[in-house]
């Protein structure tokens, strides 16, 4: 994306030309936006105060609804300032940077769901060593870990993205700025490009399945072993929310990585960016918070807190 070209700014198409659709659209992304930024908010507000929520299950949690609130910020309220003044307009760094920010905290997100089902592993399968195993120092730099593999996978296609040139479209047809689109429109020879991010994405996306399979075959092994049977469901209850948010982003990874080229049609990749830019956001914090007791506890006593104040 070198910007010697005469192109300094793109178009992006959105997703409907349709006035009637395009205001149903702003109205159904501006409310899962507010409700994804106040439930991830909600979750780091109690993992913060709340004594209950100290565990390194909940530590992750707040890292994970930290990524969910920056990466749906760097996709949703662009496209809504866009609808709302009808300017689709966008200035190449400004692409750039959301480029960056989408793949490199989507990335890093596929990793703390990898650390996250190891922690799940660690709670059930090593409960007497999970203080020990699972400090706050091991957790620190899991996290640290997270954002520099992140970082490192964007790095290297970003660079070479950053010298690609358009000569003739500036017409992106997505609703952000997202890899297949841009390269669909380029001048550039393309394919090394592509097979370095398809590279890139599909060993991410291997590394990190494989880490949550291995984690969730030894989870439910150690839990058929279990005596009880409420034994058994109170573990597949600390499991479950992670599983629902594990299937819903590797299912969405499929439809939009795991293609032969850039250079082919992106719809499908709009639906799909929807789900995971606004939907997932805004349902996670709701997933975790309605199938966890801890969580419950812990937000029905701050309402109590805030809501009733004793008597002089």
């Amino acid at each position: 994306m070198r910007n010697n070209t005469r192109i300094s700014t793109f178009i992006l198409l959105g997703l409907t030309d349709d006035p009637q659709l395009q205001v149903l659209i702003f109205i159904f992304m501006l409310v899962t936006y507010i409700l994804s930024v106040t439930g991830n908010m909600t979750i780091i507000s109690l993992t913060l105060v709340n004594s209950q929520l100290k565990s390194a299950m909940y530590f992750f949690l707040q890292n994970f609804s930290i990524l969910e609130i920056s990466f749906t910020t760097v996709c949703v309220p662009r496209f809504l300032y866009s609808m709302s003044t009808g300017d689709r307009t966008i200035t190449y760094n400004a692409c750039a940077s959301q480029l960056f920010f989408y793949i490199f905290l989507g990335s890093t997100e596929f990793f703390l769901l990898a650390v996250m089902s190891y922690d799940r592993y660690v709670a059930i399968c090593k409960p007497l060593h999970y203080v020990t195993i699972m400090s706050n120092k091991v957790c620190k730099r899991l996290v640290f870990f997270c954002w520099v593999g992140g970082l490192l996978i964007i790095m290297p296609p970003l660079s070479l993205g950053l010298n690609l040139e358009f000569c003739d479209s500036n017409i992106i047809d997505h609703f952000l700025c997202d890899a297949s689109p841009i390269l669909k429109i380029s001048c550039t020879d393309t394919w090394f490009i592509e097979q370095m991010a398809i590279a890139f994405a599909v060993m991410t996306f291997i590394m990190t399945l494989v880490c949550v399979v291995l984690s969730y075959i030894y989870i439910i092994k150690t839990i058929l072993k279990f005596p009880s049977a409420q034994q058994k469901k109170k573990a597949f209850s600390t499991c479950s929310s992670h599983m629902i948010v594990v299937s819903m982003t590797y299912g969405s990874c499929i439809f939009i990585y795991i293609k032969p080229s850039a250079k082919e049609e992106v719809k499908i990749n709009k639906g799909v960016s929807v789900l995971t830019s606004s939907i997932a956001p805004m349902l996670n914090p709701f997933i975790y918070t309605l199938r966890n007791k801890q969580v419950k506890e812990a937000l029905r006593d701050s309402i109590k807190k805030i809501t009733f104040f004793p008597k002089k």
